[in-house]
């Protein structure tokens, strides 16, 4: 099973425009990424596990980057970044078979293949979505995105750790959110992955965290309307929340990252 390592990165803000510098120095380094995608925001914060590393400081998350290899990042990208966690895992072949191309399909669907959105009815909203349930400060937020914003196609990273002897509920939620209830709202899990605890290694990233996700949404609208489906949230407290120790989820848009390296060259200010 190929490795892949997952980064998250926060950069240097004395850089000259530290994001398109990155990109640039990450491209000269003749590294082949599979997805670099800019971070949005949390959906839902870990807990307890890797908190330090992931919440202290007041981080806050610029990029979000998964590499083919357990390389790590070359000297001359490394020397951007402020702050730096990542995590391997081991992903099946079959997902990263031909990637570059099923991703660009996703990013940016026929129009005829996305599922249409219902009408916005105002809906009863949480006060917490760590259960994976539409917030009121959620809703805020997606309310307050400009329709560029709304519209376009998000990536949601996932890290899973689970209760003794729940995995298999967990696989049960994962199987409806393929067949249905995700699908039904164009999600796709077009990354997953087991945490790999690199031989020899002091890094304590790892520690606790099971599997990786990456799961694809139309846009942040189709993910809002999965959360407030009834049968999506059956499936989810019958089956997703009893099986997890901790979870959390980070929202990023790999088409954020094309806009601005189209913005970049066409001359376009930042």
């Amino acid at each position: 099973m190929p490795l892949c390592t997952l980064h998250l990165l926060a950069l240097h803000p004395t850089t000259p425009n530290p994001l398109l510098t990155f990109l640039s120095t990450l491209k000269s380094s003749k590294l082949s990424p599979l997805v670099v995608s800019r971070v949005a925001r949390w959906i839902i914060l870990p807990a307890s596990l890797s908190t330090e590393h992931l919440l202290a400081r007041n981080i806050s998350w610029d990029l979000f980057v998964i590499l083919p290899s357990t390389s790590p990042l070359p000297p001359n990208v490394e020397q951007l970044v402020q702050h730096h966690w990542s995590i391997t895992a081991g992903v099946p072949s079959r997902l990263l078979q031909d990637f570059e191309s099923k991703n660009k399909k996703l990013l940016h669907p026929d129009a005829a293949s996305v599922p249409k959105l219902s009408p916005s009815d105002a809906k009863e909203t949480t006060n917490s979505s760590q259960n994976l349930e539409l917030s009121a400060g959620l809703e805020s937020w997606i309310q307050g995105l400009n329709s560029k914003e709304s519209s376009g196609a998000v990536s949601m990273f996932n890290l899973l750790a689970f209760n003794p002897g729940m995995k298999e509920e967990y696989l049960k939620y994962g199987a409806a959110f393929a067949k249905t209830i995700g699908s039904r709202h164009g999600g796709n899990a077009k990354i997953v992955g087991n945490v790999i605890k690199m031989e020899g290694s002091t890094d304590a990233s790892a520690d606790g965290w099971a599997e990786i996700a990456l799961a694809h949404y139309p846009s942040i609208l189709h993910f809002r309307e999965m959360l407030l489906s009834e049968d999506y949230q059956k499936v989810n407290h019958a089956h997703r929340v009893p099986s997890l120790r901790d979870t959390c989820i980070l929202m990023t848009s790999e088409l954020a990252i094309e806009d601005l390296v189209k913005g970049s060259s066409s001359g376009a200010k930042l």
